[in-house]
C-alpha cells in the first residue's frame, strides 16, 4: 500500500512538472515573436518599450500585460482614440498582441 501511495505521489509530481514544462515551452515560443514585433514599436515607444524621458508617447516596459493587451484591443476596435496606433493594431492578430503584451510586461522599466 505504501508503494502505491509513493507511486501516486510520483505520478502527480511528474504530471505537475510536465505541465510546467509545457507552459514554459509555450512562453518561450512566444518570446522571440514578441521581441521581433516589438522592434517595430521602438521608433515611438523606445528600445524595449522604454520611452525617451519627457516624451508624449508612453513607455511600455514593465506595464501589466493585461493592461497592454486591453489597450491594443481598444486601439484595434476603435474604442480608444489614437493618431497611429489604431492603424497598427488593426494589422495585428490576437496571438501577436498577446506576444507583444507579454514581451513588454517582462521588460524592466
Amino acid at each position: 500500500m505504501k508503494t502505491l501511495r509513493s507511486l501516486g505521489w510520483l505520478t502527480g509530481l511528474w504530471l505537475s512538472c510536465l505541465g510546467a514544462a509545457q507552459a514554459q515551452t509555450a512562453d518561450a515560443a512566444r518570446a522571440p515573436q514578441g521581441r521581433l514585433l516589438a522592434a517595430q514599436c521602438a521608433a515611438c515607444h523606445g528600445t524595449d518599450g522604454r520611452a525617451v524621458a519627457q516624451s508624449a508617447v508612453p513607455g511600455l516596459a514593465g506595464a501589466p500585460a493585461a493592461t497592454l493587451l486591453a489597450q491594443l484591443r481598444a486601439f484595434r476596435d476603435g474604442s480608444q482614440p489614437a493618431t497611429v496606433m489604431h492603424q497598427i493594431a488593426k494589422g495585428l492578430t490576437e496571438p501577436q498582441m498577446q506576444s507583444l503584451a507579454a514581451y513588454f510586461a517582462a521588460q524592466p522599466r
